[in-house]
């Protein structure tokens, strides 16, 4: 199993100063201190970082534009994959076009380093971009095949009832031949079979689940992924999962305090943004610890028992991410950058998963993948 890391770009409140100095200097320092530690992540080993593209999430993540801050990578980083995590790809968010020349300029700076992920967003953001939700996933897997057709096209042309482009050169076309991996961000029930059939790669953002539910995800993508009707010129059969992890010998409260404070932020959002149209015996089907956390009874020590985060020493971390190997996970996608923490925690984190962790992973064999 590789690492990866995430990178939301949290500025959690309060900023130190009245509107807007306090949240520019806060937002600046966030941007600087996230590419000092993706370099480092260069040099020790992780596979892929992850650049979100989210809008208007205060506090939670100030990335709106992952092609920018990965174009800025491409020419300070020399061997970690640059993973767009992800495009949002319904045709109110961003034309098709302009998609595909985003992501094949990362792609060219980079010289072939671009993971391309997709997906629908939420209704908070959908609706801010004017975005039907109801033909979201529809529009989602068209635009896929658009883009994959402008890059295999000298000249594209297109027409259907959602979308219409005349006959143009799309450039520059990407590096990797025909085209980057394509991924899909899964979230809500049935989305990791979606991803199977459609012989794409699975991000599972799916957070707040005990690993066993994790693992059931893994394991319908896996069937759906046996005998796929690819969408794209490129078929990925991986799975990539993301949590929170922090290395330290002793976490202090303060890291404790910023699990806490993360879990609310995200619980508060799903329950405004992602749930509002499931009853609440369907909402505690889907997400059995949401009610609690909303609830302000934030179950960290569940989570760090259950292993659904990764806090602790490298022993401890070895021990908690071999599970997510046993359930057939391929990148553990490590969000190290959360919530309160310092600068310099968050660079020794990355260090000690980079000379500890990594070598360690590298040597294991899965137990799924040895029986």
């Amino acid at each position: 199993m590789d690492l990866d890391v995430l990178y939301e770009i949290d500025v959690p409140k309060p900023w130190n100063g009245a509107h807007p100095h306090g949240q520019r200097a806060a937002e600046q320092r966030a941007y600087r201190e996230a590419v000092e530690q993706i370099r480092l992540a260069d040099r020790v080993g992780f596979r892929t970082v992850w650049a979100v593209e989210h809008h208007f999430r205060e506090g939670r993540s100030h990335c709106p534009a992952p092609e920018v801050l990965l174009g800025h990578l491409a020419a300070l980083t020399e061997r970690i994959r640059l993973g767009f995590g992800v495009t949002l790809t319904p045709f109110g968010f961003t034309p098709p076009q302009r998609i595909a020349e985003k992501v094949a300029a990362v792609d060219v700076l980079s010289e072939g380093r671009v993971e391309w992920g997709t997906g629908r967003s939420t209704p908070m953001e959908q609706t801010a971009f004017g975005v039907d939700r109801e033909q979201s996933r529809s529009d989602w897997r068209e635009a896929i095949e658009i883009v994959t057709g402008m890059w295999r096209e000298e000249y594209f042309a297109y027409a259907s009832p959602r979308f219409r482009f005349p006959r143009r050169m799309v450039t520059p076309k990407p590096v990797q031949d025909p085209h980057p991996p394509c991924w899909m961000a899964a979230t809500s029930p049935g989305s990791a079979e979606v991803a199977g059939a459609a012989g794409l790669g699975l991000l599972s953002f799916s957070i707040m689940q005990p690993l066993e539910a994790m693992g059931r995800q893994v394991a319908a993508y896996r069937a759906a992924a046996r005998t796929p009707s690819p969408i794209t010129d490129v078929t990925t059969d991986r799975v990539a999962a993301y949590t929170l992890v922090h290395a330290a010998d002793r976490p202090s409260a303060r890291v404790w305090d910023s699990v806490a404070w993360w879990y609310r932020n995200l619980a508060q959002f799903t329950l405004d943004w992602e749930l509002p149209h499931l009853t609440p015996d369907e909402r505690e089907r889907t997400f059995p610890l949401l009610t609690p956390i909303i609830e302000g009874n934030v179950p960290v020590a569940d989570f760090d028992a259950g292993d659904m985060i990764l806090i602790g020493d490298a022993e401890t971390i070895v021990r908690k991410a071999k599970r997510y190997a046993d359930l057939g996970v391929d990148q553990l996608i490590c969000y190290v950058q959360w919530g309160y923490l310092e600068h310099q925690e968050i660079l020794r984190t990355i260090e000690v998963l980079g000379k500890e962790i990594i070598p360690e992973l590298a040597a294991y064999t899965p137990r799924a993948a040895a029986s």
